[in-house]
C-alpha cells in the first residue's frame, strides 16, 4: 500500500513539473499585444505672401491690385484630415479639428496620432468646420467659441479670418476685416482640398514620424479667380456672396513644399 501511495506522489510531481507556467504565458501575450502598429505624422504650415515670409504687424505687403496692407490677424480651421495610401485606401483622423493661428507658433504644427504604419501618397483636408459641428452648439478644444472663431449671433463658425490695415481700404477706419463663414446652401464656403505630394511619400513606421511641410500663401486671398480691390471690398463679417468669393480665392493657397521622412 505504501508503495502505491509513493508511486502516485511521484507521478503527481512529474506532471506538475511538465506543465507550462501560466504567469509566463500571460506576460508573453501582453508583450505581443503591446507591439505598436501605429505612429505619428506631423503637418507643418508655413505662411508666406507670394515669395515673402508672412508676419503680423511688422511688415507691409502689396496685393496684386497694388494695395499696400499690413496684417494684424490670420487664423483658419483645418479639419477632416485624410491620408491616402497608394492602394486607394485612407486613414481618417479622429476628432479632426485644428485651429491654425499666426500669433501662436505651436499651432502651425499639428500631429496626427495613431496612423497605421505604411506609405502615404496624398492628403486631403477641409478648410473650415463641417456642417455637423456648426450646428452642435458650444464645444471645447479647437472649437471652443472663446477662441474668437464662432458667431454666437449666427450659430456658426468663422472658417478663416484675416484682418489688417491699409490706406487703400474704403473703410473709414482704413481697416480690412475678412471673417469668412457659411456652411449651407448657396453661401457654403467649405473647401475640401488635396494638395499634391508631387510624387513623394510620407512613410510612417516604428522609427519614422514623417513631417509634411505645407506652404500657405496669403496672397491667394486677393487674386484668382477674383481680383480684390480694398477700396470696394474691405469688410466681410457674415455669410454671403462676398464671403464665398474670398473662399473661392483662398481655396488654392496650400501647396506641399516637401516631406521629411
Amino acid at each position: 500500500m505504501k508503495k502505491l501511495i509513493l508511486s502516485i506522489c511521484m507521478l503527481s510531481i512529474l506532471f506538475t513539473s511538465c506543465k507550462k507556467d501560466p504567469v509566463g504565458n500571460q506576460n508573453n501575450s501582453n508583450s505581443n499585444n503591446n507591439t505598436s502598429t501605429t505612429g505619428i505624422l506631423k503637418i507643418e504650415f508655413e505662411h508666406v505672401f507670394d515669395t515673402i515670409s508672412f508676419a503680423l504687424n511688422t511688415k507691409t505687403f502689396v496685393t496684386p491690385n497694388n494695395d499696400s496692407v499690413s496684417f494684424t490677424k490670420f487664423k483658419y480651421y483645418i479639419s477632416n484630415v485624410k491620408l491616402l495610401r497608394a492602394d486607394g485606401t485612407t486613414y481618417n483622423e479622429n476628432e479632426s479639428y485644428h485651429l491654425i493661428d499666426e500669433e501662436t507658433a505651436a499651432s502651425k504644427t499639428i500631429s496626427i496620432n495613431n496612423v497605421p504604419f505604411g506609405s502615404y501618397t496624398g492628403i486631403s483636408f477641409m478648410i473650415g468646420v463641417d456642417s455637423t459641428r456648426n450646428v452642435s452648439g458650444s464645444q471645447t478644444g479647437a472649437l471652443d467659441p472663446a477662441l474668437g472663431m464662432f458667431w454666437t449671433w449666427n450659430s456658426g463658425y468663422i472658417m478663416a479670418k484675416l484682418e489688417g490695415n491699409s490706406n487703400h481700404s474704403g473703410a473709414s477706419t482704413k481697416t480690412i476685416l475678412y471673417h469668412v463663414g457659411g456652411f449651407s446652401g448657396i453661401n457654403n464656403v467649405l473647401k475640401t482640398i488635396s494638395p499634391s505630394f508631387n510624387g513623394s511619400t510620407a512613410n510612417v513606421s516604428a522609427t519614422v514620424s514623417p513631417e509634411i511641410h505645407i506652404k500657405c500663401d496669403v496672397m491667394e486671398w486677393f487674386k484668382n479667380p477674383s481680383a480684390i480691390n480694398l477700396a470696394t471690398l474691405h469688410t466681410i463679417h457674415m455669410p454671403g456672396a462676398n464671403a464665398k468669393l474670398i473662399a473661392n480665392n483662398y481655396a488654392d493657397m496650400f501647396s506641399v513644399e516637401h516631406i521629411h521622412n
